[in-house]
């Protein structure tokens, strides 16, 4: 098969089964150059300049569904990162009301299709990091009635209650509220979302939970050994939980060469007062005359296959799908430069030998199912349960820990 052939094979697939990804970051990168003045940044226009993310860009990708992170630093805490989070919700409806012939939100796993259904890019909501609900199952409640539909137990720092990948062990896993936090949101009917997180609160969490979990955008930790992957005995475990694992893009998570690069480019941003996930002009500004000085490591399109080659391999095609991270990261790889760029990886995985079947698994039909799946534990839950009043005070003690 030619590249033009294949890539015109997957432009047909996605608009039969158009991707759903789990993870962009617009609402921030919103929040951060523009102060969330749409007028200021009109996404109808090319934003090509600023952003990965513009209208003309989701529909040229094939893209069908979205969740938008509604992510807030993890330095926010308490009320500051309730309010910060709300601030992000109502970023995601405004963006819907302001272009309703593209973008309409979706709230449950039936409004996805209906959207899809109407020519509309259906548009979901995640919360990155459970810093956003300050240790509150009232506050988790809340932000799933604004339209949140999966909550990542913590960002990059740990949270009282939970592990993440990149901070040192604090609770070796979940705390006693961790796992009342995992299944209030199975109560809800919010989806569980292990990236960002430890392997060891990975694994409580599928012990934990009582409906399907995901990883809204996290790779391979056997292809690429960074924390932020998902190892292989979690791959493993999906089948049976019935989740769904969301491959990333982000250069430093797919491609060994890279890591080590991005760390040494993330200190020249500390040196200056930015943070390590500043994509602000100032910041790519710094980090491309790093570049010029120490040439970066640079991932392809064919690096993300390789990582969804292994995660087929180890989870099975019903328990992979693809959550670029886009706007939430510096750099791209080759070939994936933006959003429009999903037909590139699926012309890849056509070449490969990936049936029209199983693609379609991984661009739509697993999402879907993962979401009604959950759906469908909530209302089995909510007919013998009522809403949990524990605190962390309560089950953890004053120190968070168990």
């Amino acid at each position: 098969m030619t590249d033009t052939a294949a890539l015109e094979r997957a432009r047909a697939l996605l608009a039969e089964h158009p991707v759903i990804d789990g993870h962009n970051d617009l609402p921030w990168a919103l929040r951060e150059n523009v102060g969330y003045d749409l007028d200021r940044c009109d996404i109808s226009q090319d934003q090509s300049a600023l952003l990965h993310t513009d209208l003309a860009r989701l529909r040229a990708g094939g893209v069908g569904g979205q969740f938008w992170s509604v992510y807030v630093k993890a330095e926010f805490q308490g009320d500051k990162a309730v309010s910060a989070t709300i601030e992000q919700i109502d970023c995601v409806r405004a963006l819907a009301a302001r272009y309703p012939e593209h973008l309409q939100l979706a709230n449950t796993a039936d409004e996805l299709v209906a959207a899809r259904a109407a020519g509309r890019i259906a548009s979901l909501m995640g919360a990155e990091g459970g810093h956003s609900i300050a240790c509150s199952l009232a506050t988790l409640r809340a932000l799933y009635e604004l339209g949140v539909r999966y909550l990542t137990l913590t960002h990059n720092d740990n949270v009282p209650w939970a592990d993440s990948a990149t901070d040192e062990p604090a609770a070796n896993g979940l705390t006693r509220f961790g796992v009342e936090v995992v299944r209030e949101m199975n109560r809800l009917g919010m989806l569980v979302d292990l990236s960002h997180v430890a392997p060891d609160t990975m694994r409580d969490a599928l012990r934990a939970t009582r409906a399907p979990v995901i990883f809204s955008h996290s790779s391979s930790r056997a292809v690429c050994d960074h924390p932020r992957n998902i190892p292989d005995d979690v791959l493993a475990a999906l089948p049976a939980n019935g989740g769904v694992a969301m491959a990333t893009f982000v250069p430093k998570f797919v491609l060994p060469a890279a890591i080590e690069w991005s760390k040494q480019a993330e200190s020249v941003l500390a040196e200056r007062g930015l943070h390590a996930l500043d994509t602000t002009p100032e910041a790519m500004e710094a980090l491309r005359a790093y570049e010029d000085a120490n040439p970066r490591p640079v991932a392809t399109v064919a690096t993300v296959a390789d990582h969804l080659d292994h995660m087929r391999e180890v989870a099975g095609i019903d328990h992979i799908g693809i959550g670029g991270d886009y706007d939430g990261v510096a750099f791209t790889p080759q070939g994936l430069d933006d959003v429009a760029s999903y037909p590139n990886l699926i012309a890849e995985l056509l070449t490969r030998g990936w049936s029209e079947a199983d693609l379609a698994k991984l661009t739509w039909h697993n999402a879907v199912r993962v979401l009604r799946d959950a759906e469908a534990v909530a209302r089995d839950l909510q007919r013998t349960e009522r809403p949990s009043i524990a605190t962390i005070e309560q089950l953890d003690g004053t120190d968070g820990l168990r």
